[in-house]
């Protein structure tokens, strides 16, 4: 659990969560998600809360590497980390935002549907990452 794959894999996936979040939900994604927004007002902190941002990115790195790493026993790859990566964002992406869709009201299914392919897209990145660095260290 605490090989020096994984510690490498939750620094560079902390830093994709971090990087990547801000890129894919706050620039590309943004603009056609506050189109998209449910009858909920106020969910977003303004200014953020960025020690606890880097907290979860952290945690959710750590998570995602030690997941991946048992995930990959047979053999770490780029593809393989995309594979894992997919499927953790149908995970979260489709079926908790789905869920979230059921019994919220932050996004109408047009955003709910967008944002789960930002969160594939994103996981698959993340996964990519993973994959890199177990093959390489692993």
């Amino acid at each position: 659990m605490f090989s020096k794959a994984n510690l490498v894999s939750t620094i560079v996936t902390t830093i994709w969560g971090c990087a990547g979040g801000f890129l894919l939900w706050g620039i590309l994604a943004d603009p056609f998600l506050a189109d998209h927004l449910g009858s909920a007002t106020g969910l977003m902190k303004e200014p953020l809360d960025v020690v606890h941002l880097i907290l979860g990115c952290l945690v959710q790195g750590f998570a995602f590497s030690t997941l991946y790493g048992k995930w990959a026993s047979d053999g770490a790859s780029a593809s393989n980390g995309m594979n894992f990566g997919i499927w953790v964002g149908i995970l979260i992406g489709l079926g908790g935002g789905l869920i979230n869709f059921a019994t919220g009201n932050m996004l109408d299914i047009v955003g709910t549907l967008a944002n789960a392919v930002v969160y594939v897209v994103f996981f698959a990145i993340m996964g990519l990452l993973a994959g890199l660095i177990y093959n390489k260290m692993g």
